[in-house]
Formats: C-alpha cells, sequence, structure tokens
C-alpha cells in the first residue's frame, strides 16, 4: 500500500494524522478516552490522576466486535482497580463506532465543559477523526488538547516510526489520512488546526 509512497511523503502523512497535543504539565484537564480493547489508555488516565491532572474522566465504548468486552465498562473497572474513585469517572458504554464514542457521550462533555475544564482526547496516536469528530459534535468544545498512544496488533506496537513496515499500521494510517482528508473537504467532518499543544 505505501509501496509507491517515498519518504517525503510517508513523513507528511504521520505529521497529519498524529494527534499529539498534550495539555501543558500542571494543567488539570478532562480526558476523554475513546474505546478500544486495549489498556493503554486506562494507563495513561491513571498517571494523570495521580498526578492530579485528571479530576474527570469520561471512558467510552460498547461492545468490542473483536473480543466481546464492554469498553467503556472495561476501562471504568480497570481504573477503580488502579484507584481512581468512581466519582471521577463517567461512562460511556453503548457506542459501536469513534462517532458514537463523541455522540453518546455529549452530556458528560458538557458537564466537563461546564465546570471549565479544558478536554483531552485520549486515543491511538493516528486516530486523527476522534479530534475532529469531538469538534464536529461538540463545537463549543474550545481549544483541547490530545494525547495519543501506541496500539499493538498481532504483537507489534504501531508506532510513528514503524507503522510503513507494519502491515496492519500500513492499512490503518493510510486509511486515516486518506478518511479524514476526504471528510474534512466534503464537510462531514469540521475542520481542525493544531496550533502549538492545542487543537483549535
Amino acid at each position: 500500500m505505501t509501496d509507491d509512497i517515498n519518504p517525503e511523503q510517508i513523513a507528511e502523512i504521520t505529521a497529519f494524522v498524529d494527534i499529539q497535543a498534550p495539555p501543558p504539565d500542571d494543567q488539570p484537564t478532562a480526558l476523554f478516552l475513546f474505546g478500544t480493547n486495549q489498556e493503554a489508555p486506562t494507563e495513561i488516565a491513571v498517571d494523570r490522576y495521580r498526578a492530579g491532572l485528571a479530576p474527570l474522566i469520561i471512558v467510552t465504548g460498547g461492545v468490542n466486535r473483536h473480543n466481546g468486552i464492554i469498553e467503556g465498562r472495561t476501562f471504568q473497572r480497570l481504573l477503580v482497580e488502579r484507584g481512581v474513585p468512581e466519582d471521577v469517572i463517567r461512562c460511556e458504554d453503548q457506542s459501536a463506532n469513534t462517532w458514537q464514542n463523541v455522540e453518546f457521550a455529549l452530556p458528560f462533555l458538557q458537564e466537563a465543559l461546564r465546570s471549565g475544564l479544558t478536554i483531552t482526547a485520549v486515543s491511538k496516536w493516528y486516530h486523527r477523526r476522534t479530534v475532529h469528530m469531538l469538534k464536529t459534535l461538540c463545537p463549543d468544545i474550545g481549544v483541547f488538547h490530545a494525547i495519543g498512544w501506541d496500539p499493538i496488533y498481532a504483537g507489534k506496537p504501531v508506532t510513528r516510526a514503524d507503522w510503513p513496515s507494519i502491515s496492519d499500521g500500513k492499512r490503518r494510517v493510510i486509511r486515516e489520512w486518506e478518511e479524514v482528508s476526504h471528510r474534512v473537504a466534503d464537510g462531514s467532518l469540521a475542520g481542525l488546526q493544531r496550533m502549538g499543544e492545542a487543537w483549535r
């Protein structure tokens, strides 16, 4: 799939899909964990909670099509097991895709915004749809942040450096680049720019 893509284009695609725009080290924000069957988002959330930087954690995801777990409930359980109080967590557990992660959790996003918290998305590093969907479905989100993590497929981490040589990574990154570019162009996703360490 990337056989005809040169190193400059690989660098351009990587930069485009990379969601990374973390909040300042001393700024508490509301975390929005996009659904997945991998545990990395909970590790990020626990670390930030313990540092006093996650007063509200929104977890999302219904039944995972690969292993049948309920993603939001699994996130919630893992967080509680690691010492995050239940009253810090808001759980959306009905969504079947990324769009619904946001759509069904809108009341929790509004709660966070009303309380004066900035939102930080927590998602696979290349899952650029996540930030556009937040802006599309929650247009009053204002300036927000994002923390990306490296997913593992077939035992291999899909990183910013290695994705072109990993078939699962290559397919997903190229698809993300193509789909987001197309949907922003046709207006079905809101336009968005990363400026400094924030999306706006």
